[in-house]
């Protein structure tokens, strides 16, 4: 069975490359595993790739910066069986305004939208953005330029919470059975800012075991049903004297290179399951502990 995995920095992001092109081994290690056959796009024509290579294939998945995911996921969803979110529910994600206000309205925390004379420390954040790219805290009196956004700074731990949707709606609904997301791992981040003020993150570990873990994991849970999120989605926490959903991710994030090595189920077969309705009841660690960097390093214990 033939896979396409779209993943666009590779080719046309020099910055964010070294994390495409990392996750993108870590699932064609996990598809080939399974004794599938990973495509991926070569022409510099992004869209017109997918839509060439999509038909011929059973299953496809995008992965892509928010302000762009949507449109090409859109593609794929028009020639085979997309597995990751649908792309009316990445679009909704891909605004932090926009997921944050509808994450509000049940419940759940989200950092608060400030104006510039906002007593308190504030962070400046694209509306869509991927990583900690243009993520920087706010100097007195600092503005939010053309597509930014200002919010409150939180105080806390970072977080991560990866996670797999079940089949929802989309170009294949039905398959859905309202089954609940499977849990995969809760990780923490290393985000250092630097003395210009920008977030820059560094990688992470998985799995951990915060002393909230139950309650991030329902928090979690409770975001992706809310917005929609089908197949690997990655949120960003910061927990402290809240438990704050930062930024909701729906696609695979760099978490996924420490993922495959601390869990006893293949990646790609769980997303296989979950995109026909049927995912795992839970996932099972090895007892391994893995470590990675912004560039797709890994280290195992």
């Amino acid at each position: 069975m033939n896979v396409l995995i779209a993943e666009y920095t590779s080719v046309h992001d020099p910055v964010l490359a070294p994390e495409g092109k990392a996750m993108v081994s870590a699932l064609k290690k996990s598809f080939e595993t399974l004794g599938h056959s990973v495509v991926m796009p070569s022409g510099s024509d992004f869209d017109s790739e997918i839509a060439r290579l999509a038909p011929d294939c059973a299953y496809g998945l995008v992965i892509a910066p928010d302000e762009y995911l949507a449109k090409y996921t859109h593609t794929l969803e028009l020639a085979t069986h997309n597995i990751g979110s649908d792309s009316t529910s990445i679009a909704v994600c891909a605004s932090k305004r926009l997921s944050g206000k509808l994450l509000a309205k049940v419940g759940i925390d989200v950092p608060a939208e400030v104006p510039a004379d906002y007593p308190g420390k504030r962070v400046i954040k694209p509306v869509k953005g991927a990583g900690s790219v243009g993520v920087r805290i706010a100097k007195d009196g600092e503005l939010p330029g053309a597509g930014e956004m200002s919010v409150e700074y939180l105080e806390g731990d970072h977080y991560s919470v990866s996670i797999v949707g079940s089949r929802v709606v989309g170009e294949a609904c039905g398959f859905y059975s309202g089954l609940p997301p499977v849990f995969l791992t809760i990780n923490r981040q290393f985000c250092e800012v630097g003395t210009d003020g920008n977030f820059v993150y560094k990688g992470g570990e998985t799995p951990v075991h915060p002393p909230r873990e139950a309650e991030m994991i329902e928090v979690a849970k409770k975001a992706i049903e809310t917005l929609g999120g089908q197949g690997y989605v990655g949120l960003d926490m910061v927990v402290g004297e809240k438990i704050w959903v930062v930024d909701v991710n729906p696609r695979p994030t760099m978490s996924l290179l420490g993922i495959v090595h601390v869990i006893e189920e293949e990646i790609a077969d769980v997303l296989l399951k979950a995109t026909v309705g049927l995912p795992p009841e839970c996932i099972h660690y090895n007892g391994k502990t893995a470590k990675f960097d912004d560039v797709g390093g890994v280290t195992v214990e």
